[in-house]
């Protein structure tokens, strides 16, 4: 198989979902063009009305982490096809469908994160048992991606030699938190039309990527680890409008950039796939089934994608048919940079046998190669700019989740209604509190390195989906709309994520059983995946004791 013939099969499977299944899930659901939106009537503080455009960068740059390039990399191993067919098919009926859905239950609830959502249909205990799961989530990812950022950012090689495409990455990234400052007042104050705002944005990135290379900073992975957290307290407290929202704009440049370098260079260069179709059921002593659904991840479905949608997305929104382009379009993209990963990897086999080193090298070289080979983009060069693209994926992702992390303790400390805060409460919901809570939390699971929660995050992430799934097929109920689509996927991502999980926690048993336990790496797995799946009953308890109550006699709000 060639690898056009893979990227034609992935553009026309998205587009239908696109152009077809989410046009008709907009319809099913309905929408209201003409009603205020959360970001219009809430205007201020983490409410921030903007284009579709604009909306639709921040979604594709939060959500779009490690995961659609690790994922489909890492599936390989059991082949192109399988790894292909769960992409396609995980994201137009499982992953659009709960990115869009999450936004739209969002949207129609004010602004309200789903765990709020689901306190307003399933009830407090629910919403406090599910925020709780959201804020653990939230630790394994800032604990995973801020050691690779870490990572990538590490400016010397263990020899201790200059290492020139991370330095320079570093420094990219370090000037694009303050260009990303200057190009906020400028959006906020100028208020350019959307092409002098793209103008400004490329020109902006282009000085930028120049002068990082220019001038690249060479710190040790230790420092760049404190400064990550420095700048995701910013990031989680500054007003959206100032920081997080023009960074995500910009970055988008970068992102798609990317992307669509890959797709150029695949149809350019037509590459053929050196791996069968199907390797085996087994594989390393792994099963195709749950590790292939849990391993691809964010490239199919993701529960992250879902804290995004509702805990920034929503409030940015300022037309409600804004919601299927950012919701469901965003979700298609991030499944073709994992087809692209797909491709280049197989690509790179030899004899049936994947390449030596990690995911993200062999993807940025394959990348890198395509710059030199098609654009004439010096190698140095290229390198530089595909380690900070890398760099971004999962950078755009912790700040998003320090926000979000930050949100759900606030959210989770909030009383009943009809209650005042007590003490704990006030403490609690207090802004830098919860943040500091939330990046502490973070940075100590961070200590430990990505490699000791990186094997929760794939069963923690895919089983928020389901949960997620769950509640907003509660809410399509409560609000008399139809919601039988979701009992699938939902159904079938909660099989998945408990298999996993439960093939985990007697793994490590097993390590205890022959000596081989390592409390600081298995202690801890232990702990968290034992929290997760006792979250998770009790939650989707809640929730489907509610959908077996009869549907009320209510209008769609």
């Amino acid at each position: 198989m060639n690898g056009v013939t893979v990227m034609l099969i992935a553009f026309a499977a998205l587009g239908f979902g696109y152009f077809v299944y989410s046009k008709w899930l907009e319809k099913v659901w309905g929408i209201d063009p003409k009603a205020l939106t959360p970001a219009v009537r809430n205007k201020g503080g983490d409410f921030a009305p903007a284009s579709k455009w604009t909306v639709a960068a921040h979604q594709f740059t939060s959500i779009t982490g490690a995961g659609p390039v690790t994922g489909p990399i890492i599936a390989a191993m059991f082949g192109w096809l399988p790894a292909l067919l769960w992409m396609l098919v995980g994201c137009v009926f499982f992953g659009a469908v709960h990115d869009f859905g999450a936004l739209y239950a969002s949207v129609k609830n004010n602004g309200k994160s789903i765990g709020s959502v689901i306190e307003d249909y399933v009830g407090h205990t629910g919403k406090q048992l599910f925020l709780l799961f959201c804020w653990l989530f939230s630790l394994l990812v800032l604990a995973a991606f801020c050691d690779m950022v870490a990572a990538t950012f590490n400016g010397f090689s263990k020899t201790g030699a200059p290492l020139m495409p991370n330095a320079a990455a570093a420094s990219i990234s370090m000037i694009y938190m303050v260009g990303a400052i200057i190009f906020g007042l400028f959006m906020k104050y100028v208020k350019p039309s959307s092409g002098l705002q793209f103008v400004v944005g490329v020109a902006l990135m282009v000085v930028m990527v120049a002068l990082g290379i220019e001038f690249p900073i060479y710190a040790s992975a230790d420092t760049w680890r404190y400064v990550t957290f420095v700048y995701l307290f910013a990031a989680a407290v500054c007003p959206m409008w100032i920081l997080k929202q023009p960074r995500d704009y910009l970055s988008s440049f970068l992102l798609l950039g990317m992307i669509l370098c890959g797709v150029l260079g695949v149809f350019v260069k037509n590459p053929t796939l050196n791996m069968p179709a199907v390797t085996g059921f087994t594989v390393h002593n792994l099963d195709l089934f749950p590790i292939l659904f849990v391993t691809i991840a964010c490239g199919a479905v993701s529960g992250f994608h879902s804290l995004v949608s509702s805990g920034t997305s929503s409030k940015m929104i300022s037309n409600e048919r804004d919601m299927r382009f950012v919701g469901y379009g965003s979700m298609c993209c991030e499944t073709v940079l994992g087809v692209v990963a797909l491709i280049v990897v197989c690509a790179a086999a030899s004899n049936g046998h994947l390449p030596a080193g990690t995911p993200f090298q062999t993807f940025s070289g394959s990348v890198a190669g395509f710059l030199e080979q098609i654009f004439g983009v010096p190698n140095d060069i290229a390198a530089c700019i595909l380690t900070m693209c890398v760099s971004a994926l999962a950078l755009t992702t912790v700040d998003a989740v320090a926000r979000i992390g930050r949100m759900s303790m606030q959210e989770f400390f909030t009383p009943a209604p009809g209650k005042e805060k007590t003490l704990v409460q006030k403490i609690g919901t207090n802004v830098v509190f919860s943040t500091v809570a939330t990046l502490v939390g973070g940075f100590l699971l961070c200590l430990a390195g990505y490699m000791s929660v990186w094997p929760l995050f794939g069963s923690a992430n895919q089983l928020l989906s389901a949960l997620v799934l769950t509640g907003l097929a509660v809410f399509l109920k409560a609000t008399g709309r139809k919601g039988w689509m979701l009992y699938i996927p939902m159904t079938f991502m909660f099989i998945v994520t408990m298999t996993a999980l439960f093939e985990a926690v007697f793994r490590i048993f097993g390590q205890i059983a022959n000596g081989t336990f390592v409390f600081m790496v298995g202690g801890l797995q232990l702990i968290v995946a034992a929290a997760l799946i006792v979250l998770a009953f009790l939650v989707v308890y809640h929730c489907v004791g509610k959908l077996r109550e009869p549907a009320p006699a209510t209008a769609k709000n």
